[in-house]
């Protein structure tokens, strides 16, 4: 059996203890009080956005609760469960780039069965959330992640987006932005880094009419993704979270500049923190002051080349992209609201 580190931190008091004079809904002191469920040794990247996702929306589980997770191949799977050590302290299941939504349902059907069946205690509760990156959720497992959600299957899935096929090379995927230097979509003489416009998936998932929907990052005290994770896992039937997660490699930043670069994506609206609950849509954050798209641009290299003389128009066009997207939801949620 693979090795469990959950004992490493299981019988550790907590060091924030209670008594504290933050605001009652604040984020950080109900994660500060919770062990990690995700935790040290894995072997993801300097800098990389995935961890804090994954660590803070696991500690969104009640301490009292188990979770079965299920990951598809990528990053976030090679990188933290190498047989036979392993970062979560709750079961895990490795599952095939194109199914973790299937394996998942399955696994959640044949719980309900033995719950059914008198072969598990009324009293103890198991919850079932899914990892999977833009490649495994936006391109290659959007079939079983459909089914699953159409199937109204009691789970989470989490899509972590770093805009492209990271654990493989950099490829570009449905999700990369349009302008975006890949391996497969290079910026030259002969095209500008990718054609086409992100794939806008949140907005997909909100289709299947599922009870919950939210698109969030880990930005200043995580609250927006932690409450956002906590909502998810506790909202009777299918739901689904999309957390960008930025990546040092394919996005070309300095590791130490993570949460600048989720601070900036939010600020220029380029990647709006929302929620959609039973079709009423929600923006959580509006910045004070909305910057533009280039102060998010500027400090990733795959964008390096639009701030070439005579490229301004990839600029133009980018934030063009940008304000359309965010006034279409700043619509929805007044027309929700009504």
């Amino acid at each position: 059996m693979p090795y469990n580190l959950k004992e490493v931190v299981a019988n550790k008091p907590s060091r924030f203890t209670e008594g504290h004079r933050m605001c009652a809904g604040c984020g950080a002191p109900p994660v500060a009080n919770k062990p990690s469920r995700f935790t040290e040794g894995h072997r993801m990247c300097a800098g990389c956005g995935a961890p804090p996702v994954a660590r803070h929306i696991m500690r969104a589980l009640k301490p009292e609760d188990h979770a079965v997770v299920s990951v598809a191949t990528g990053c976030m799977e090679v990188s933290t469960f190498m047989y036979p050590y392993t970062a979560w302290t709750d079961s895990f299941i490795h599952t095939a780039f194109e199914c973790a939504g299937a394996t998942l349902s399955g696994a959640e059907a044949a719980y309900k069965s033995m719950k059914k069946q008198g072969k598990l205690p009324e009293d103890k509760h198991t919850k079932f959330i899914a990892f999977g990156g833009d490649g495994g959720t936006y391109d290659i497992g959007l079939q079983s992640l459909s089914g699953a959600m159409e199937r109204r299957h009691d789970m989470v899935y989490v899509c972590y987006d770093n805009g492209a096929y990271m654990n493989t090379g950099i490829q570009r995927s449905s999700a990369t932005p349009k302008f975006a230097d890949t391996t497969t979509s290079p910026a030259g003489t002969v095209i500008p880094g990718k054609a086409q416009e992100r794939k806008d998936l949140t907005k997909v998932m909100v289709g299947h009419h599922l009870p919950y929907v939210a698109q969030t990052l880990a930005m200043n005290n995580f609250a927006d993704l932690y409450q956002k994770a906590e909502k998810a896992i506790y909202t009777e039937g299918p739901c689904f979270l999309n957390v960008m997660a930025p990546c040092p490699r394919g996005w070309g930043y300095p590791t130490e500049d993570l949460m600048k670069i989720n601070k900036l994506a939010a600020d220029t609206c380029y990647w709006p923190l929302y929620e959609v609950v039973d079709g009423v849509y929600h923006i959580t954050y509006k910045p004070a002051k909305k910057l533009p798209v280039e102060e998010f641009l500027k400090p990733q290299k795959r964008f390096r080349h639009m701030f070439k003389p005579g490229n301004e128009w990839m600029i133009e066009e980018f934030q063009r992209i940008v304000d359309k997207r965010w006034q279409e939801l700043l619509d929805l949620e007044e027309m929700t609201n009504k």
